[in-house]
């Protein structure tokens, strides 16, 4: 039943991310290098039974707080391992799951990115989420973060995580427009986007907004003169500025929940 409710808004986007339109404002991202990641990856079960892989750092002492980091429509690149490792840093206290949402493979081009996107499998993202999720344990506290794509997904996984989510954070993603799908949400939620974005739109935006607030849950959103993208410093329409409060204001918030 889940993933016939997740349908709707993930086709939707689906379809939008396969157009040359859509990867027009994802410029080829910038060559990244890390030294000394904190994570390695590793591997559990989704759950249609196969296996799915993650970037995982373990909190420094043991803890049953879950951040589910999900990567941009790339792919789960050093970025998003560099993204992992600051979150990771600045809370302390977290476990920290980077999920691969296309199973290894990695783009480096709007195009590349673009066929990767047409060749997804949304019910088989949806049980990468559900996997992770289980691989928490069921008295995990689970939290979530991402951008763009990750930032639909985010908002996704605190739908999927029922009772569990304990506070989302979502960058610049598709908003759920399913009404029950909005009502089931059981955690608190901000989001971080910009007025200059086609995707989502600042009217997208606002719609999300007046729905959140129809279906009685309690949704913060930040919007900054930027245009989509502008969190990823390898992105080369990056702002610093806007980067810098949206991450002082996710922090603020995972550590307030």
């Amino acid at each position: 039943m889940i993933e016939c409710l997740n349908t709707e808004t993930l086709q939707a986007y689906q379809l939008e991310a396969s157009t040359p339109q859509f990867a027009s404002m994802h410029p080829k991202p910038l060559a990244i290098q890390p030294e000394n990641l904190l994570g390695k990856m590793m591997t559990f079960e989704a759950a249609d039974g196969k296996q799915a892989n993650a970037y995982f750092i373990a909190a420094k002492k043991k803890s049953n707080k879950y951040l589910i980091v999900i990567q941009e429509w790339w792919g789960l690149n050093d970025n998003v391992k560099l993204e992992s490792d600051k979150y990771f840093s600045d809370l302390g206290d977290v476990n920290i799951i980077a999920v691969d949402m296309y199973d290894g493979k990695v783009a480096a081009t709007p195009d590349s990115a673009m066929k990767l996107m047409q060749g997804a499998n949304m019910e088989r993202m949806t049980a990468i989420i559900q996997g992770a999720i289980k691989y928490a344990g069921s008295k995990a506290a689970i939290y979530s973060v991402g951008w763009c794509f990750g930032g639909m997904w985010s908002l996704q996984t605190a739908i999927l995580a029922g009772p569990q989510a304990k506070g989302t954070i979502m960058y610049y993603g598709r908003p759920e427009t399913n009404m029950d799908k909005l009502k089931s949400i059981q955690c608190d939620i901000i989001g971080f986007f910009g007025n200059l974005d086609r995707s989502p739109s600042p009217a997208m935006v606002n719609d999300f907004e007046k729905n959140m607030k129809e279906a009685g849950k309690n949704l913060s959103v930040n919007k900054y003169e930027a245009g989509h993208g502008f969190a990823n410093p390898s992105n080369p329409s990056f702002n610093a500025e806007a980067k810098a409060d949206a991450y002082t204001k996710a922090i603020a918030f995972l550590k307030a929940h």
